[in-house]
């Protein structure tokens, strides 16, 4: 299975002139078994192609570790398509980054046969480069758009008659000679990747037939994710050496498979045999990772919503101001695991540390009914 990345060119002409074949032949093309050189391949065939600790990703839903709902919705999906001998139905996946949108795309590919073209919204400006790729799909392609919610408007409507009757309306000429032209497309599935699936326009969002959300991993999904990891990076590690760091990965895989590498640069360092828990748990605290995930940014913040504001509740500005960070940040980089876990909390009266959050600093939680004036 090929995998393409595309880029914008700015030598190239407001829209791909089709080939003949292209507006009157009904049979499908033939595949083109051609790789890409080396020096061309994008990041993620060559994380496919590439040296072992750049295999990561799983092969196949089989292989496909967690999302245990997903992968049932998604297997009968693949086998409905297969048996009526039709492409997939467009596919929206949403979440929280790092749990394996893009991923699940390129499996989706395999297991159907098929190439998976892959983009990202910001890369498609003009009306020309979406143009491209939908001319270049082959039946049954995927075409992968990563932060779809960032789509142009003028791309965003090219979409809607491609996903929907999979043909696309374009003008060519100017002024009294401009004409349309309607250029029908070979049957494709869209997979839409975001992280703020509120964003997407009613339109785009209800063309799609799945729309499915990546949850949070468990500590029991995490651990042989990082065993399987460890295993294609020559790691040695035990199961509690692996449970130490799914344990601090924030429900993550993209997190878990980073530790474990700054793990196993420790181990290489120190000259450690095995990565065992407590080999593990002494090398992440020398990252600043503590047991429940939290780094230095995530403990400042709540040690001074205890300390300078008796844990709050404060506003987010004055919040921003007392650590240094922008307020944006804190809003959508630390304070989503914290309430997640149960460490913060937002009240109309601004944000409050909650008594989890005292007693895994450290400090003696106040009592219930300060708790109940605060909040």
């Amino acid at each position: 299975m090929a995998i393409i990345s595309s880029k914008s060119s700015d030598q190239s002409p407001d829209y791909p002139q089709p080939k003949d074949s292209q507006l009157t032949s009904s049979k499908p093309a033939q595949r083109s078994s051609s790789k890409l050189a080396p020096e061309l391949q994008p990041e993620a065939l060559q994380e496919e192609t590439g040296r072992p600790e750049e295999s990561l990703r799983p092969q196949s839903i089989r292989d496909y570790i967690g999302q245990k709902d997903l992968k049932e919705v998604l297997h009968i999906a693949i086998q409905a398509a297969k048996v009526r001998g039709e492409s997939l139905d467009h596919l929206l996946l949403y979440g929280p980054p790092g749990l394996g949108k893009t991923t699940m795309s390129l499996v989706l590919a395999r297991e159907m046969g098929v190439t998976c073209k892959i983009t990202t919204a910001p890369a498609l400006e003009r009306p020309r480069d979406i143009v491209g790729l939908l001319i270049s799909l082959q039946p049954g392609d995927l075409l992968f758009i990563d932060e779809i919610h960032r789509l142009p408007k003028v791309t965003e409507e090219i979409l809607y008659p491609a996903m929907e009757d999979f043909r696309i309306d374009i003008t060519v000429g100017k002024g009294q000679s401009a004409r349309t032209r309607s250029l029908p497309l070979k049957p494709f599935t869209l997979v839409g990747a975001t992280t703020q699936v509120g964003a997407l326009t009613s339109p785009l969002r209800d063309r799609f037939g799945l729309i499915q959300r990546l949850r949070f991993y468990e500590i029991d999904e995490l651990t042989p994710i990082v065993l399987r990891t460890a295993k294609i990076l020559e790691t040695a590690i035990d199961e509690a050496g692996a449970t130490e760091i799914a344990r601090r990965s924030r429900g993550t895989p993209r997190i878990a498979n980073r530790l474990l590498k700054r793990v196993r640069d420790y181990v290489a360092v120190k000259q450690k045999a095995i990565v065992t828990q407590a080999v593990a748990a002494e090398a992440l605290e020398l990252y600043n990772v503590d047991p429940c995930g939290l780094d230095w940014t995530d403990r400042r913040l709540l040690s001074l919503m205890i300390e300078n504001f008796n844990g709050g509740p404060v506003g987010l500005d004055t919040l921003a101001a007392a650590t240094g960070e922008d307020s944006q940040t804190i809003e959508e980089v630390y304070e989503p695991y914290l309430l997640q876990i149960g460490y913060l909390q937002r009240t109309p009266r601004g944000r409050v540390a909650t008594p989890a959050a005292w007693k895994h600093l450290g400090y003696e939680p106040p009592g219930s009914e300060q708790l109940a004036m605060r909040i």
